[in-house]
């Protein structure tokens, strides 16, 4: 599992470790890390242009001492220092000392670079970055040359993933002792690039329950659920799904399917979209009475494609099992009932059905995910996976936020969240808790979605059947 703390985590582990070792030995650890990693990016680092983008800090002495061993392998490795009466004074005399120099013109030294090195704000960094060093981080990204950023591009923020301002766009961050949020979630991570972690030795100073954390293959094979010789039908559980509507019954047909391949033993299906269901899906248990007379059950699903369908949102929500709800069902439950629920919710909604349930335009909800579904979260007392690009996954206890990223961007196709709602309520039903059920039904849906695209679009119906060859895949390994 991939785990991520947060800025004051980190650097409480980094004192404790610093408190047993010499001085300057954690900053070297990260500088021969960042050396090697540029190294390796450069291919040829002799006779390579390198130029160090340096703030004021250790972030600048990270980017000084890493240039200065660039330049002893044969690099032209010169330092742009935007706060010269601050910069780390060991750094720069070991660049000055290891055949490296420093300019006052930037335009052309960066114009010119094979590789640029982003310095400039380490990851106590807040906002945008003021108007020199934006000015840098537009001719670095105009250059043509790689940009890597020391531990987290300048710009972002690390511990929220925000991004209020100018930026640094890096092709790599290499980042030491662990992750840190805003590198795994977006807007940042799209500023990120590719992410490489430099072990400089924080893991057993770390604490055990990280800020965030991403399943991994070996993580979601653990949880996926597995029948034994003895299981039936019920004991591998039964989700009902309570979607659909004269308008929309492709989503009732979208939200069985995803339930079908979700693990658990049987789907009941309510609604009126039955014929369509029953036509695509002969094996679905069809029920004409609505949710209280469906019978038994391990979870619900409701919501996709609803409608109007009041009603049989709140018969659902009265349910004393698990329940998903999702699409329609998000505008339509009381949030008062949802509140007053005992058995686990997990609420699914996008950015757009965030922001209408927190009050708040979609942008600030797209700009502060990790902070939208954390209050989402608390606010409902339920499980919330806020779907995008990164998905998060919050439990309303609080605890690590889980992050997904095995998606694609052809997954933003109309019913692909209804696929999404069958599967993790399949997974509700077949036992998992609403935070596993939704982080590994955010696993499969992406990793799905990537094997059925293949670099093509696809529909929502090509992401369901592909949810058996990423389930294969995630158990073969």
């Amino acid at each position: 599992m991939r785990t991520a703390y947060s800025v004051e985590t980190v650097r409480t582990a980094e004192q404790a470790l610093m408190a047993r070792l010499p001085e300057g030995t954690l900053m070297q650890r990260a500088a021969a890390g960042l050396a090697v990693a540029c190294a390796q990016l450069l291919g040829r680092v002799y006779g390579s242009r390198v130029v160090l983008l340096v703030g004021s800090g250790d972030n600048g002495g990270d980017a000084l001492y890493a240039g200065a061993r660039l330049a002893r392998r044969g690099a032209a490795v010169v330092a742009v220092l935007l706060a010269p009466d601050r910069t780390h004074p060991g750094g720069l005399a070991a660049l000055l000392r290891a055949g490296g120099r420093t300019v006052a013109a930037a335009e052309d030294t960066v114009l010119r670079a094979d590789l640029v090195l982003d310095g400039i704000v380490g990851i106590g960094g807040k906002g945008g970055l003021r108007p020199d060093a934006a000015r840098l981080a537009t001719l670095a990204g105009d250059s043509g040359a790689l940009v890597v950023a020391v531990d987290l591009p300048s710009g972002v923020e690390a511990d929220t993933g925000e991004v209020r301002g100018a930026a640094v766009r890096a092709d790599v961050t290499v980042t030491f002792g662990a992750h840190k949020p805003g590198l795994l979630i977006d807007p940042a991570r799209e500023y990120a690039g590719s992410v490489r972690l430099v072990d400089i030795g924080l893991d057993a100073e770390l604490p055990a329950e990280p800020e965030l954390e991403a399943l991994q293959h070996a993580d979601v094979a653990r949880l996926l659920p597995v029948p034994s010789a003895e299981s039936d039908k019920y004991r591998r559980g039964v989700v009902g799904i309570a979607a659909g509507s004269g308008r929309y019954p492709g989503a009732a047909v979208l939200a069985v399917a995803g339930a079908l391949r979700g693990g658990a033993g049987a789907v009941r299906y309510v609604g009126p979209a039955a014929d369509a269901v029953i036509a695509r899906f002969p094996e679905v248990l069809v029920s004409d009475g609505g949710p209280l007379k469906a019978g038994r059950v391990q979870a619900w699903v409701v919501g996709p494609g609803a409608g109007d369908d009041a009603a049989t949102v709140a018969d659902v929500v009265t349910a004393e099992v698990p329940v998903l709800i999702d699409a329609d069902g998000l505008r339509l439950a009381d949030a008062d009932a949802v509140r007053a629920r005992r058995a686990p919710t997990l609420m699914t909604p996008h950015a757009g059905e965030a922001a209408a349930l927190l009050g708040v335009d979609r942008g600030e909800v797209e700009g502060a995910r990790l902070e939208s579904v954390r209050e989402l979260a608390g606010r409902y007392g339920a499980t919330v996976l806020l779907k995008g690009s990164t998905t998060l996954v919050a439990d309303s206890g609080g605890g690590a936020v889980r992050v997904n990223s095995t998606g694609t961007g052809w997954l933003a196709t109309a019913g692909s969240g209804d696929v999404l709602s069958g599967l993790a309520g399949s997974l509700l039903a077949s036992g998992l808790s609403a935070f596993d059920a939704g982080s590994v039904g955010a696993y499969l849906h992406g990793l799905a979605g990537r094997l059925a695209a293949e670099g093509a679009p696809v529909g929502a119906h090509d992401v369901a059947e592909g949810v058996r060859g990423a389930w294969r895949d995630v158990v073969l390994g």
